[in-house]
């Protein structure tokens, strides 16, 4: 389960508290700026590096990897006019994805998804305020998804650098959920090969890697569905900083977002599945040692009765020692034949009761 994440009770509203781990890392700043016949990157140290740009009619992406700076957000939430509580939020890490209208702008908070070695999946929460001309994304980390869409910008290729920032917008919401395809195709693969060998090796083992899959699904399931709803209010957005004609993108995003929700609904259900699968697995085996261990019971048990009778070597109607082996020149081999006949018999009897 995920820690959760919360000020100290009784903190004021809007109270700015950097998470312990990002207190000594600084952020990376850059920002992007374009309109139809240009594109400018640029790196940003202060927040005064920031203004020289930010008087033209350009659309500007400002990105911000890392929160280690309380200062420039505090710089940054006083000139951009970012409400403090959507700035607490932003430093808050583990928001819920959602959406939040102030005074013209919309602040977004969607999780990203990272797949590592091993299946590792990372989730990290992604901030978005949008302005009539300005996008601010700020990341927890360097590292992201959004590479596609920078690449685009600078190439010119596509919409974006042909329509408003609502635009923009979508696009980087667009591949911070399309990142998700690919984690729950690798999802469904490995559910795959796990089913097949299950049955083979129905082990202690398999059922801890059930319950991760049913985790890593529960939690892909809740970032999906809430991000599901998040296009829904952009959807219906009354703000007017979403264009009608931008809406019909976000609907196109959110029919993704009902597609994975679909196939990880399969996936839910596949692990219920496998558990099943597993348990009776496990009890045919149970059933098969025990009708083993019956079978060998059921043999051995009048084999035992009758070496206990013949080893007793006492004669009761003489009142002494009687051993047939030295009395009879064929004890044992009477023994032998009468122990072998016994085994045959009732093996032959499980034969024809089909229980062998």
């Amino acid at each position: 389960m995920g820690k959760l994440r919360y000020l100290p009770p009784g903190t004021a509203p809007a109270t700015l508290i950097l998470p312990p781990e990002y207190q000594h890392v600084r952020p990376s700043k850059s920002l992007l700026e374009y309109d139809a016949h240009s594109f400018q990157e640029h790196r940003v140290e202060t927040i005064d590096d920031l203004f020289p740009y930010l008087e033209s009619e350009k659309i500007s992406w400002i990105n911000i990897d890392g929160l280690g700076d309380i200062e420039f957000f505090q710089q940054l939430a006083l000139h951009f006019r970012i409400h403090p509580l959507a700035l607490e939020d932003i430093l808050n890490l583990g928001q819920r994805p959602k959406v939040e209208e102030y005074d013209c702008q919309l602040f977004i908070v969607l999780h990203m998804a990272h797949e590592r070695k091993q299946q590792e999946m990372k989730f990290e929460q992604v901030s978005i305020v949008l302005t009539e001309k300005i996008v601010i994304t700020v990341q927890e980390r360097s590292g992201d998804v959004l590479n596609p869409v920078r690449q685009r910008l600078r190439d010119g290729v596509g919409n974006a650098r042909f329509m408003r920032a609502d635009y923009l917008a979508y696009a980087l919401i667009d591949a911070v959920i399309d990142q998700y395809f690919p984690l729950i195709d690798s999802l469904g693969e490995t559910l795959d090969n796990f089913q097949r060998s299950l049955l083979d090796q129905p082990t202690r083992e398999r059922i801890n890697e059930i319950h991760e899959f049913r985790r890593n699904i529960a939690r892909i399931h809740r970032d999906v569905g809430l991000q599901r709803d998040v296009l829904g209010q952009l959807m219906r957005d009354e703000s007017g900083l979403v264009a009608e004609r931008t809406k019909l993108y976000f609907r196109d995003c959110y029919d993704n977002t009902v597609v994975m929700l679909d196939h990880l609904e399969s996936f839910r259900d596949s692990t219920r599945n496998m558990m099943e699968l597993y348990l009776t697995s496990t009890s045919i085996r149970t059933n098969e040692m025990v009708r083993v261990l019956t079978i060998l019971a059921s043999v051995f048990l009048p084999l035992t009765f009758i070496a206990g009778i013949y080893g007793m070597n006492f004669d009761p109607m003489r009142g002494r020692l009687n051993m047939p082996e030295l009395e009879w020149p064929f004890g044992y081999l009477f023994a032998i034949c009468l122990v072998l006949s016994v085994t045959i018999g009732i093996l032959a009897f499980f034969k024809r009761k089909k229980w062998l």
